[in-house]
């Protein structure tokens, strides 16, 4: 089922894919400018307050995503204890760039990796990445686990994984992808976009999940 926090990472993550901030996002849905601010989401007394359905339904139709889009692409999914779990191959996003943990398509390869449990969202040649940094806040923190399906077609909005010629690996927002560069963003405002060439790409995966 999905959390108060997941619900509202997911309108901060539609807001980003579409270049609103979230008081934008809300204007182009005919909401109220203040519908989604962060001080909107927690009541005074600590009461959490959640988006309507109506709201939801609005910026939905305002930015021509489906609902299965809006929950899928990167948020957090608090699932029930007795759902099946997975066994997938884990890797700290630090040990990542030090080389020899991937193959030439991205796919994990050589010694060092652990393992983790988790929902069985997971399809054969996933892997999970335990994030560090804070350049993806507040859609995942420190900590957190994001499922890579090398295999899968990435797309403009995507959460990603890039891995550079020089052994860089970084979490990001694919904003835009040209023949000749790519440009990704950060969720955090504090971190500026990337404008990476082409040529200097080893590889990019599509993010398919969270887990906190």
């Amino acid at each position: 089922m999905l959390t108060h926090r997941a619900i509202w990472d997911a309108l901060d993550a539609l807001a980003e894919r579409h270049g609103f901030t979230a008081s934008g996002l809300a204007r182009i849905a005919g909401l109220d400018a203040t519908a989604f601010n962060k001080s909107k989401r927690v009541s005074k007394d600590g009461r959490e307050r959640w988006p309507s359905t109506e709201s939801l339904a609005k910026v939905l139709e305002a930015t021509g995503e489906s609902f299965d889009q809006f929950v899928s692409r990167g948020t957090y999914l608090q699932l029930p204890s007795t759902s099946r779990t997975a066994s997938v191959p884990l890797l700290g996003l630090a040990q990542a760039g030090t080389g020899g943990f991937f193959d030439s398509a991205g796919h994990p390869a050589g010694q060092g990796w652990d393992e983790v449990e988790l929902p069985n969202v997971a399809a054969e040649g996933m892997y999970a990445l335990e994030v560090s940094g804070d350049s993806m806040e507040p859609l995942y923190r420190e900590g957190d686990r994001v499922v890579v399906a090398p295999g899968e077609m990435v797309r403009r909005g995507d959460r990603v994984v890039v891995r550079t010629r020089n052994g860089e690996v970084i979490i990001k927002l694919l904003a835009r992808q040209t023949a000749r560069t790519i440009e990704l963003h950060s969720i955090n405002p504090a971190y500026a976009p990337r404008i990476v060439p082409v040529a200097d790409v080893e590889w990019m995966a599509r993010i398919t999940w969270a887990s906190q």
